[in-house]
């Protein structure tokens, strides 16, 4: 008889790989027929760092200072630093110990679940979702709950369906507001609503807000929770320096939470990574407020990017805007009962346009694209009218 073979964690090998390589495999494949690839797939900025921002990245690289291990919760003056941002930011009384350093959001998420749920536990999110917050979940073997975000209610969620999903077994929500993949951005006042939900039900709120630099207004805080009596009891929000500070590759974000939230992320966060990466962290501590002018000129060309699209779409009745903000557009595309997938690659084979198919956010999104515009220039967003013009399967 032979002997059995090892397997892979069911959890994990159930999944289906990762969705960004599948869609640059499509671009690759284009032959540059309608001219340079216009790349809407993968949300990164479509402009480089500050020049300061290299100077600092070298600096403390090539510090010896930065080689051997570091706090775990993170840099000290990195959270200080931050913690006094994101209070000038919310109006909100904040300090270092409410905030602990990740390498990258996603492990900002995924540190964030742990603390909170377990095998068996179930976490509500909305639909479209973000997928790797959805795959994150499923290989924790945490299950998944979904409130319906449909385009006429602007893929914002209804108050009552979140109440009605609030059940017993929910350990806690997880949002993302700008959202990516719609770019929807969720009002301080529904914020409140789903907040106070949460806090009648024990649950833990937990907001993504990796995209909250490119707000249409500046200076406006997002929303009121961390001013809040008790709100570091169940709130939790989640941030990234990728976007607007440009170093995606350098992987830094950051958990605002209550000190005790922070302590058993630390437990964590010691297994996962020991400390997120040392020199990044002391580069950006320094360029948090000496590019602040900078971030907001990149805010406003943000917006102008989103301006372009919206501009490109309304000459284009077959293809439908759903959403717009931030980072995001999400597109009906007009081809019925084909799925995403397969509009995506023709686009990016044929017409050189790369984007995400809209089932990868869930499976009642086939009819969608998300477009992750700051990705591309003015110039190549007004390209996509003669692309997408008559464009056939």
């Amino acid at each position: 008889m032979p002997a059995p073979k090892p397997v892979f964690n069911s959890l994990v090998h159930r999944i289906s790989p990762p969705p960004v390589p599948s869609v640059q495999a499509w671009a690759r494949a284009y032959g540059g027929a309608k001219g340079p690839l216009i790349d809407l797939s993968q949300a990164v900025p479509g402009y480089p760092a500050h020049p300061v921002m290299l100077e600092l990245l070298g600096q403390t690289a090539a510090s010896l200072a930065y080689t051997g291990y570091g706090p775990i919760e993170g840099e000290r003056k990195l959270r200080e630093t931050y913690a006094a941002h994101v209070a000038d930011l919310y109006g909100a009384a904040l300090v270092a110990e409410n905030i602990h350093i990740t390498s990258g959001c996603n492990q900002a998420f995924i540190c964030a679940v742990m603390a909170v749920a377990g095998t068996g536990d179930t976490v509500l999110m909305t639909e479209p979702y973000y997928f790797n917050h959805e795959t994150t979940l499923a290989m924790l073997g945490i299950g998944t709950r979904f409130v319906a975000c449909r385009a006429e209610d602007g893929f914002l969620p209804r108050i009552e369906a979140v109440a009605a999903a609030l059940d017993t077994g929910v350990k806690a929500l997880a949002l993302v507001s700008p959202n990516n993949p719609t770019g929807a951005v969720y009002p301080p006042d529904l914020l409140a609503a789903i907040a106070d939900l949460c806090r009648e039900r024990g649950v833990w709120l937990i907001l993504d807000e990796t995209y909250r630099d490119f707000l249409p207004s500046a200076g406006e805080a997002p929303h009121a929770l961390f001013r809040r009596d008790g709100w570091q009891d169940f709130v939790v929000s989640l941030y990234s320096f990728s976007k607007s500070f440009c170093i995606p590759g350098h992987r830094l974000g950051a958990i605002t939470a209550g000190p005790a939230f922070i302590a058993e992320v630390a437990k964590i966060m010691d297994n996962l990574q020991i400390c997120a990466p040392r020199a990044a962290q002391a580069a950006v501590e320094q360029a948090l407020p000496r590019l602040a002018d900078w971030r907001e000129e990149n805010r406003l060309e943000i917006l102008r990017r989103a301006e372009a699209l919206k501009d490109v779409m309304a000459g284009l009745p077959d293809w439908q805007l759903a959403a717009v903000g931030a980072y995001f557009a999400f597109v009906r595309h007009p081809f019925a009962g084909v799925s995403s997938a397969t509009v995506a690659e023709a686009l990016a084979k044929r017409a050189g346009v790369s984007c995400i198919p809209g089932g990868y956010f869930g499976p009642d999104q086939e009819g969608y694209l998300r477009f992750a515009f700051a990705n591309a220039d003015e110039e190549g967003i007004r390209a996509l009218s003669a692309r997408l013009d008559g464009f056939t399967l």
